[in-house]
């Protein structure tokens, strides 16, 4: 994370974010509100003018400033009558020792600590692990073995591993109570026993790991070689930058360092997120110490000491001398959790040269073509020493500043642009929608300011509302009829509309006008809307042979008006009036006459308990329409809903239907199908409940499942579903347009998919741990208390990270929801990645209500794989400066769950309890014969898939890496364990062949043994897949294709096979079942033949990276064309 406040500046933020301009930093102008001008209409007043002075300020502003909202649903992120600096740190004590190097974790590991040692039997002991004063050998006690048996020489250990990813862990049964990144095994002796151990955090496995790594590299001599070479880089740097910030320093030349308030103001210019008074108070405390200690000194050796030398006060011009600058910066600049991760990737250096950084960012990052000279370009743009940037080597500082940089973002930078196809019809698109946009607080009472459309239209909104009636002197009016909320002139929204429609996105605007104006202030709206809008209006009539709406290509920078539409060739005449606002009005009026006291103020009149008053239908009224402004209606007609069967019969493509959010949530759980059906061809629009007075907002992925495009949001009132809708349009360059998922699926109901990619989807907020990472937030200052030893980083009493999923059903026994603590990593199993969304809150513990503190939401398609940053953004959007949560993330597309044991299983084994698709019966005699002929294929897919993935899932539990890992992780941990005495490779690769082939050097013990063995049945299971997919595939769609010939004579074969009623519904939606199936098993098939050709090249790859081939002529790089590594 970082901190929170304004004045409280993260400890440890990016540590060079700004090296090379040691000064920079540019401030923001503040923000100017957005008003009205004079657009807004008084009663008993005459007509204003329509000029705004903000408007300028308005398209700079508004779509980042607040809006106030009134919810009693949605919590300020503020407490009123509290004003308290909210503040967190993550950062340790002044008396804390923080490691920065190995030598650090070497002495830790002297000292030593409890650990926990896990047996196969699933017992557990508490010992105490230390090293001997030689460093030759890993003791512990208590124990009843002799002290010569109860320790490990360093010269016999092999591995040190990290994860539960030993047989003892994975068949322990308390292996789900024990934390991934707290645990660890040394793997020694010649038959590769395994010690394994679980810390009590994940901060001293990461110790424990590293200072291990070092010894079995340097011996007994690895604290010699850490003091003569450590941090030569950083050291030089910091020399350089303090003895230049001294040669600038205007002060007499013969004192030594620097001024203090210099000194704290050269680290905040390197590192911006520090917070000057701690740093202050550090270097403070560092000269007291010295001062101190030099004053025992003196009075050692004179036997007497001026008693009023000490008390000196320390002022603002006490110079910083070199020593302690450095120290102060390696405290606050210097986080472990990437000093970690940084020497398992330079093989246990203190830098990354150009090898080191090729291998992190392909086996963690996901990069695909990466070269020695990509790495170089990082080093070069990020390493601040200039030793580092000549020799091609990335240090701990710019490895940080790497990893903090808009590169390691977790948002894909490739969705920043349009990236999807925008040229299907307008029905097949998710679009961003706007409720009352002109409302800016509640619906009964709440303001009215046109600073509401030009926010809504600036965060991407692509349809806005417009609620017209008749206004003074003729001229209409936009407000909410039946309310209180003052109105807005017409003409004013109208232009707010056309300066800002297309600033966010040039793709069509959907204006929803509900018109209740008389014929004369129709004309006048009419005569807005042609003199403002102009040409961007779009006017021409639907073509009637036209099966489905353009597409929002087709419409660019055209704006369409949804509203009433008089019949063809019809003069001005009536139509039904549409009024979403008369059901909230009844409903309150009914709530006042029921307890309202007489003469009670307006608060009182305000419903408390209006759920209790039961609906009464309305009467749809009627009201003259205008046949010009009838005939600025083209593709989005308003039409009434009377049932799914009438509108499959006689509802036209540019015909939408409005539901308010009961009926529609109704139609979901009760008409699944019909309602996706529906949605394939029609536009639908659902509004908020009028129950909503609020202006709170519904779940828009509860309609987006059935397909509905149009899912209208209250855009003033922040919080977690105006987080989701706005998350979710990120996805494709926020132009306010997303494919509809319910469209990516043949004919099948969208909750019943079976061609989904089921993928366990993996995330953590943890301390990295050698293998697979689990980081933890980047170090703060912010949200007021500390980290403590051996518990959960705390915001005064505990800050809980939630992380959540929003979208379709999971397969966890609690989908949704989980509520690590940081040092914790987490996974979750997705069903619709489509629809999925993932939310990281931070919330204050400490308050009843749990206060919230920050949040980000992001679509799963949008999520880089490897070490990311999230930026925390505030309750009404906007990102809070140096604050972020350090995560890794991996995705997988592994199916099942449980323990990572029970899926390495044998294919025998595991085909015995395989789920195989069933196909569904229609009672239709002729198209269940054709079904019937997929079952053989739909087997021979499954087994072909299975086997390809459990294979490749007992090979990655060999090669002890996490069930995240990819294959080039596996083939690059492989090689750390497969030097024989002599220090040569037993195990190489062979890369002649299209499948690489893993060969024996010389004798082997049992566990290669079995890891060549495993490799080999994955290369056969994976050549099954490459040979016999295709042929399976054809077969596959083939059927289908068969299938789909009954597909328009299906009723009538029903009737004649004697179906009646429900019998033929049930039938039509067996047929949409089996031909969802038999697409998406072609499409898992397909899917699995690119993973083999994905897998190949990473074991390709690996081999070459990590040295793992044969000398042979011909060999070269193949590089995978896959963005993501998966495993």
């Amino acid at each position: 994370m970082a901190e929170f406040g304004e004045n409280n500046k993260s400890a440890v933020g990016p540590p060079v974010a700004d090296w090379k301009a040691a000064s920079g930093g540019g401030g923001m102008s503040p923000e100017t509100p957005v008003s009205n001008g004079n657009c807004t209409v008084k009663r008993l007043q005459k007509q204003p003018s329509c000029e705004s002075p903000t408007w300028e300020s308005a398209g700079s502003d508004s779509a980042s400033k607040a809006i106030p909202r009134r919810s009693s649903l949605i919590k300020d992120g503020s407490r009123a009558g509290r004003d308290r600096k909210k503040t967190v740190s993550f950062s340790s004590s002044l008396s804390e020792k923080k490691i920065s190097s190995a030598a650090d974790c070497i002495h830790s590991m002297v000292e030593g600590i409890e650990l926990k040692k896990i047996r196969t039997n699933s017992r557990v002991y508490q010992r105490y692990y230390l090293l001997d004063a030689g460093l030759q050998a890993l003791c512990w006690e208590p124990s009843k073995k002799e002290s010569d048996k109860a320790r490990i020489s360093l010269a016999s250990i092999r591995e040190v591993r990290t994860g539960r990813n030993t047989e003892t862990f994975r068949t322990s049964g308390v292996y789900e109570q024990i934390s991934e990144d707290c645990a660890f095994s040394i793997i020694y002796g010649e038959m590769y026993e395994s010690l394994d151990l679980v810390a009590n955090s994940a901060e001293v496995a990461n110790i424990w790991v590293t200072g291990l790594r070092y010894l079995m590299q340097y011996g007994k001599h690895a604290l010699d070689m850490l003091a003569s070479s450590q941090d030569s880089l950083r050291l030089g740097w910091l020399e350089q930058l303090f003895s230049s910030a001294a040669d600038s320093d205007d002060l007499e030349e013969d004192v030594e360092g620097l001024r203090l308030q210099l000194a704290v103001k050269l680290i905040r210019s390197v590192n911006p997120g520090v917070g000057g008074g701690k740093v202050e108070l550090r270097f403070k405390e560092l000269q007291r110490v010295r001062t101190s200690t030099s004053g025992l000194t003196l009075e050692n050796e004179s036997g007497a000491k001026d008693p009023g030398e000490n008390k000196r006060p320390i002022g603002r011009n006490e110079r910083v001398i070199k020593q302690d600058f450095i120290k102060v910066f390696h405290d606050f600049c210097t986080r472990p959790e990437i000093y970690f991760l940084l020497v398992q990737f330079s093989s246990n250096k203190e830098f990354l040269d150009t090898k080191d950084l090729m291998r992190f960012l392909e086996a963690e990052q996901g990069m695909a073509q990466v070269s020695e000279e990509t790495s170089l370009k990082l080093i070069l743009s990020h390493e601040p020493s200039e030793e580092g940037r000549q020799q091609g080597y990335l240090s701990l500082d710019g490895f940080t500043s790497y990893l903090t940089s808009a590169e390691c973002h977790l948002f894909d930078r490739e969705h920043d642009g349009v990236c999807q196809d925008m040229t299907q019809p307008l029905s097949h698109y998710y679009i961003s929608s706007s409720h009352n946009t002109y409302l800016i607080e509640d619906q009964f009472r709440g303001p009215s300011d046109i600073s509401g459309y030009i926010r809504a239209l600036k965060m991407g909104c692509r349809c806005v509302e417009v609620d017209v009636w008749d206004g003074p002197d003729g001229e209409p009016v936009v407000c909410t009829g039946h309310s209180l909320s003052p109105p807005l002139l017409l003409h004013c929204v109208l232009d707010a509309i056309g300066r800002f429609a297309f600033v966010a996105s040039h793709y069509p605007l959907i204006v929803c006008i509900e018109n209740h104006c008389s014929v004369q202030q129709q004309q006048v709206m009419w005569q807005h809307l042609v003199r403002i809008l102009g040409e961007k209006l779009y006017a021409d009539p639907p073509y009637e042979g036209k099966s489905y709406l353009p597409s929002p290509h087709a419409l660019r920078n055209r704006i369409l008006l949804k509203g009433k539409k008089l019949g063809p060739g019809g003069e001005d005449g009536e139509v039904s009036e549409e009024d979403e606002g008369a059901e909230m009005s009844q409903k309150i009026k009914a709530a006042n006459s029921g307890g309202a006291a007489p003469g009670g103020n307006e608060k009182e009149m305000l419903p408390k308990s209006v759920t209790a008053v039961p609906p009464v239908p309305l009467p749809p009224k009627r009201f003259q329409l205008l046949k010009e402004l009838s005939d600025l209606v083209t593709l989005c007609r308003s039409i009434s809903f009377i049932d799914f069967p009438t509108s499959s019969k006689s509802q036209n493509p540019w015909e939408l239907c409005s539901f308010h959010e009961t009926l529609a949530v109704r139609l979901a759980g009760e008409s699944p199908g019909d309602f996706v059906n529906h949605n394939k061809h029609f536009l639908s629009r659902v509004y908020p409940s009028p129950m909503r007075i609020d202006s709170s907002n519904m779940n828009p992925q509860d309609l987006w499942k059935c397909g509905c495009q149009i899912v209208s949001m209250n855009f003033q009132t922040a919080g977690l579903m105006m987080d989701l809708n706005t998350a979710w349009f990120r996805q494709n360059g926020n132009c306010g347009y997303g494919p509809a998922a319910c469209h990516h699926a043949a004919g099948g109901v969208l909750f019943q998919r079976q061609h989904q990619r089921h993928g366990a989807w993996c995330v953590s907020a943890a301390a990295p741990c050698q293998g697979d990472k689990r980081p933890e937030p980047a170090q703060a200052e912010g949200l007021g208390g500390q980290r403590r030893r051996g518990g959960p980083l705390r915001v005064h009493r505990d800050p809980r990270h939630p992380g959540r999923l929003h979208g379709a059903p999971h397969q966890d026994g609690d989908p949704e929801r989980r509520q690590p603590v940081f040092d914790e990593s987490f996974e979750f199993q997705i069903n619709l990645p489509e629809l999925t969304m993932v939310r990281f809150v931070v919330l204050d513990d400490d308050f009843i209500g749990d206060e919230f503190i920050g949040q980000y939401t992001i679509p799963l398609e949008c999520l880089q794989p490897g070490y990311r940053h999230v930026p925390l953004q505030s309750l009404t959007g906007e990102e809070l400066p140096h604050a972020k949560l350090f995560v890794h993330v991996a995705l997988t597309n592994r199916r099942g769950g449980g323990k990572p044991h029970k899926r390495g299983l044998s294919v025998r084994k595991a085909r015995k309890g395989r789920n195989y698709a069933a196909l569904r019966d229609l009672g239709v005699r002729a198209v269940d014969e054709v079904f019937k002929m997929a079952s053989p294929p739909l087997r021979d897919a499954t087994d072909l898939r299975e086997n390809m993935q459990n294979s490749v899932a007992v090979f990655r539990d060999l090669c002890g890496v996490s069930v995240a890992a990819n294959l080039m992780q596996c083939v690059l941990a492989l090689g750390s364990r497969v030097s024989g005495p002599d220090g040569a490779p037993l195990l190489l690769f062979d890369l002649r062949d299209h499948y690489p082939a893993l060969d024996p050097q010389g004798p082997l013990p049992d566990v290669l043994r079995r890891v060549v063995s495993t490799y080999e049945m994955m290369v056969q299971a994976s050549r099954a897949v490459i040979e016999l997919s295709d042929g399976i595939y054809d077969r596959i769609l083939h059927i289908q294709t068969m299938a789909m010939e009954f597909h328009e004579k299906l009723q009538t074969l029903a009737e004649k096979e004697g179906l009646r009623g429900r019998k033929v519904s049930r039938a039509l939606e067996s047929f949409s079942w089996n031909i969802t199936i038999l697409k998406g098993q072609a499409d898992l098939l397909k899917h699995a033949k690119a993973e083999v050709q994905e897998n190949m090249k990473q074991v390709h790859d690996a081999a070459l990276t990590g040295n793992l081939t044969k000398e042979s002529i011909g060999v070269k790089r193949v590089r995978s064309q896959t963005r993501r590594g998966q495993g």
